[in-house]
């Protein structure tokens, strides 16, 4: 078979790092010591940015099979000059950013711009694949009283929601790539959404595991579905008011995902079949991922990385 050539566009993030092969860098980039940490690992680097003209970045996708965007959410409306480049440039494959929740609902309400984008591929007649991956383990965990996992923590808001019950597909970040790589080079998943996931679990669950590990107890702060629901009222409101605030649009995405995941149960693999997504555990059944316990017990001992650490 022979070596499908991959371009990624943000290969320097952190669901982008582990699936680079060709990374498209803007030019005010190159130097930055990700970059050259790509360049270490042999990845080939092409200059480019999504905001210069349509056949530059034709250009930039020469010989290219499949492109993969890793771009942030501010940035989503920037794949549309991507995609009609990808179509020109005859690519076999385009993966938008998404590696949201699960299901389509969640990705409407938490990054609406990327609906337009998966919609713009669908006109082009561009072959695509659309992936979600649940929510991160790394995202997943609370803080616990003594402070001692602190290090590995990113936005814990120590939140149960609801009562805690609604089961949420989680996977290691550190896996994404993996499952990235097989569904590329896989003509079933063409033209097709697929859900990728590690495993399935609840906020109490996850509570119960961490205390049993760490031998700590963890204070519960449920929060009710309606407040939930009046706290992104409030939200929105302010972002009515001032569209620009970033931290109240961060506070909106992460009220979306709440509710998403927490209340909806939008982030569920028997949701995401109904909707039509293929699923990782029957398209990859022989796909060994870490376990929940495995992970929560490096974070505990101390050599877990934080997401965002170089």
């Amino acid at each position: 078979m022979a070596k499908i050539r991959v371009l990624i566009v943000g290969g320097t993030g952190h669901t982008g790092s582990s699936v680079a092969v060709v990374a498209l860098i803007r030019p005010a980039s190159i130097e930055k010591p990700a970059v050259r940490a790509l360049q270490e690992q042999g990845v080939e680097i092409r200059e480019g940015d999504l905001e210069e003209s349509e056949e530059d970045l034709v250009k930039a996708l020469a010989e290219i099979d499949v492109v993969i965007s890793c771009v942030g959410a501010p940035q989503q409306q920037c794949q549309i000059p991507l995609a009609n480049a990808a179509k020109k440039a005859g690519v076999k494959r385009f993966v938008p950013c998404g590696f949201y929740n699960g299901g389509s609902s969640s990705r409407r309400h938490v990054a609406a711009g990327s609906e337009v984008v998966y919609n713009h591929i669908k006109r082009l007649w561009l072959p695509y694949t659309f992936i979600d991956v649940g929510w991160w383990y790394q995202l997943a965990f609370p803080r616990l009283p003594s402070g001692r996992i602190d290090y590995a923590v990113l936005n814990a808001t120590n939140e149960i929601i609801g009562g805690g019950t609604v089961p949420s597909a989680i996977t290691d970040l550190r896996n994404i790539g993996r499952y990235v790589a097989k569904i590329i080079a896989d003509e079933r998943t063409l033209n097709r959404m697929v859900f990728a996931y590690d495993t399935l679990m609840t906020q109490n669950q996850i509570y119960d595991l961490l205390e049993e590990l760490s031998k700590e107890k963890i204070d519960r702060n449920y929060v009710p579905d309606e407040a939930l629901y009046a706290r992104g009222a409030v939200v929105r409101q302010s972002i009515q008011e001032n569209p620009n605030d970033r931290h109240q649009l961060h506070l909106l995405y992460l009220v979306e995902y709440q509710l998403s995941w927490g209340v909806r149960g939008d982030n569920n693999p028997e949701y995401a079949k109904y909707l039509g997504y293929l699923l990782s555990k029957e398209l990859y059944p022989d796909f060994e991922p870490t376990s929940f316990r495995d992970y929560l017990e490096s974070v505990i001992n101390g050599s877990a990385k934080h997401p965002y650490a170089s």
